[in-house]
């Protein structure tokens, strides 16, 4: 009879859980019902992803690429040169055709200037296959609005559209993924002065100021923002600080705090957020980093302050976006586990939208 109830309460359930709205496969959306609804469930999928991901971990060496993938506009780094950003040094010494050179989006010229740029390169000498795919957002040429998706953050103050609002595409340049969730490490956030999940002192804290600056801060102000903040959301603590990688990466490497399901040395896809010397925001996602080759690559890039963002294959997703005259989205990095529509529907987790600008003070707009 025990055995009984406990499988009637399984079946119940997970029969719940699946017929809910969600924008995740059918595997992704069943792996999170054992995280969040089964006893130790949440032990259980973190000690099997682990094992899968070190397992199938790259091996050191291999053949060597002959090219890198093709990003951008203009293919491959044919951006005229600029001042900044300086290209990104090239760590292997033969240097594959557009390695680290900045290329345009498409996106049209904002003052006499691209308002993003990527490019790609190969961060580790000893992975020759590993790429890492590289954005960098001019803070003067763009702005940034934060939203909710329709599961995380938990308690947002302003659910929202749980996309890029219809009013707003017609002058969308880019979306990326968000942080951890609330629960893997107290990752608050707000929108428009409104707190979503209290934030926490310590954490990593990507900001967006009214008057159209971003940063990242050690967040040191009490569960909510001031009226100077139109957004922010955090995502553990800093793994860049003042140029330099957080001595704390080295010592615990396998810490929670680096990533509640596979720690820090765990091999998986792996994102993250900088800020270069001069404000402006950089986003970093590839293939089978631990946190500290991650935290090298922001470095390595330019940022002197960092922040992990969201983790794992299914997570990953950073989209730009053409308009000709409709809107075109292009995925920036592999992802067969996301759709290239993702941000223009309803998404269970939340986002970033980037913007051409407008006039007046920086707000989130939901409508």
């Amino acid at each position: 009879m025990p055995l009984l109830g406990v499988l009637a309460w399984a079946i119940v359930s997970y029969t719940t859980w699946m017929v809910r709205p969600t924008s995740t496969s059918w595997s992704v959306n069943s792996v999170e019902w054992v995280r969040h609804r089964v006893p130790f469930g949440n032990w259980a999928a973190d000690h099997i992803e682990s094992a899968y991901y070190n397992h199938n971990a790259p091996k050191k060496g291999g053949p060597q690429r002959k090219s890198l993938p093709a990003v951008g506009a203009n293919r491959p780094g044919t951006a005229p040169a600029a001042p900044w950003p300086p290209p990104i040094s090239p760590v292997f010494p033969s240097p594959l055709p557009g390695e680290g050179v900045w290329n345009p989006t498409g996106a049209p010229p904002v003052n006499g200037g691209p308002p993003m740029l990527v490019t790609t390169y190969r961060p580790e000498l000893d992975y020759p296959q590993l790429v890492a795919y590289v954005t960098w957002f001019d803070h003067t040429r763009t702005q940034l609005g934060y939203y909710p998706g329709r599961y995380e953050p938990p308690n947002a103050a302003v659910r929202g559209p749980m996309m890029v609002p219809d009013s707003q595409r017609s002058r969308l340049l880019a979306t990326f993924n968000g942080g951890f969730t609330y629960t893997d490490g107290d990752n608050g956030s707000t929108d428009n002065g409104r707190m979503n999940e209290p934030l926490k002192d310590g954490n990593g804290t990507l900001v967006g100021y009214v008057d159209g600056r971003v940063d990242i801060v050690k967040w040191n102000g009490g569960p909510t923002t001031g009226p100077d903040v139109a957004w922010s959301r955090q995502s553990l603590v800093p793994i860049v600080w003042d140029g330099q990688l957080n001595p704390f990466l080295n010592d615990n490497p396998d810490s929670p705090q680096w990533g509640y399901t596979l720690g820090g040395r765990t091999r998986v896809w792996r994102t993250g957020v900088g800020i270069d010397a001069r404000g402006n925001l950089m986003y970093v996602a590839a293939d089978s980093q631990t946190v500290i080759t991650l935290a090298k690559i922001l470095q390595h890039a330019g940022a002197v302050r960092a922040m992990e963002f969201d983790i794992n294959p299914e997570w990953h997703t950073l989209i730009t976006y053409t308009h000709n005259p409709g809107l075109v989205p292009t995925m920036v990095g592999p992802n067969p586990n996301q759709s290239v529509n993702r941000y223009l529907v309803p998404d269970d987790r939340d986002f970033f939208a980037v913007y051409l600008p407008q006039p007046g003070p920086v707000t989130v707009p939901f409508g």
